[in-house]
């Protein structure tokens, strides 16, 4: 376990490189009695730090949802991050590439919420009872620790990799569509480049809602209503370099265009 002025001095460290658009070097091999709940702190610390400075929480993401990301990180769970409202953008947005470091996209699905959602007991149903709609969006990756060799410690200290999130096409109620069918193509300058369905996210996209308001409970704090949750990919990371035009078509839901410049 890591003491509080080393949990501090990190998240100073992962702000300085969000404001400088560097890496630092990885966590995990320089702390190596970190845990993840030392991470979670390390996040919870640069979250205040935002709000210190008027910045206003709107959200959370859902991250490594997949089997294929769980093994590669040596978990058993996802993990969580936090969405700012400077961090949204809408659909057809030109995004300024250099506010991001090791730029990727994913594709989810964005729940809204109606009411508050209370841990430690909530349900794939009570997600969807408490949802006002669910709304197509692309996260944008950006990591402030370097790339090679990192863990989940790495990974939740440095916000679960949140960077932004652009939203588009049509938001719809839970019992409009099956939202485990939902599927979609993602595009990279006009050539298809990933594409799969919601299920892919733990079976339905609502049960990662549910896990993340129980988390939320473990370190004392829930999902509110008007939150955004990003619920997780259901593609994999797609890599995004300057001028790149990204395109998502969701079918029925509509679909997101960005371009990085």
């Amino acid at each position: 376990m890591l003491d509080r002025p080393t949990i501090q001095a990190i998240a100073a460290e992962l702000s300085a490189a969000a404001r400088d658009r560097a890496t630092v070097p990885l966590l995990s091999t320089r702390h190596l009695e970190m845990t993840v709940e030392d991470s979670y702190a390390v996040q919870k610390v640069w979250v205040e730090q935002g709000i210190a400075t008027g910045r206003r929480l709107v959200g959370r993401k859902i991250g490594l949802t997949s089997k294929v990301m769980q093994q590669a990180t040596g978990i058993t769970e996802p993990d969580y991050g936090a969405i700012f409202a400077d961090m949204v953008y809408e659909t057809g947005s030109v995004i300024p590439f250099d506010q991001y470091s090791n730029v990727r996209i994913e594709v989810e699905l964005a729940f809204v919420l109606a009411e508050p959602l209370t841990g430690p007991d909530v349900s794939l149903f009570d997600v969807l009872s408490a949802t006002q709609y669910v709304v197509p969006a692309l996260e944008i990756l950006s990591s402030r620790i370097e790339l090679p060799g990192r863990t989940i410690v790495d990974t939740i200290a440095d916000n679960a990799a949140m960077g932004g999130m652009v939203v588009g096409g049509r938001p719809v109620a839970v019992d409009a569509v099956d939202l485990r069918w939902v599927g979609a193509l993602l595009y990279r300058n006009e050539t298809i480049e990933e594409s799969g369905v919601a299920a892919a996210v733990l079976d339905h996209p609502a049960t990662g809602v549910a896990w993340l308001a129980n988390k939320l409970a473990q370190h004392g704090t829930r999902l509110e209503a008007g939150d955004i949750v990003l619920a997780g990919s259901f593609t994999r990371p797609l890599w995004v370099e300057r001028g790149d035009t990204i395109h998502a078509d969701y079918g029925t839901l509509g679909a997101i265009t960005c371009r990085f410049s």
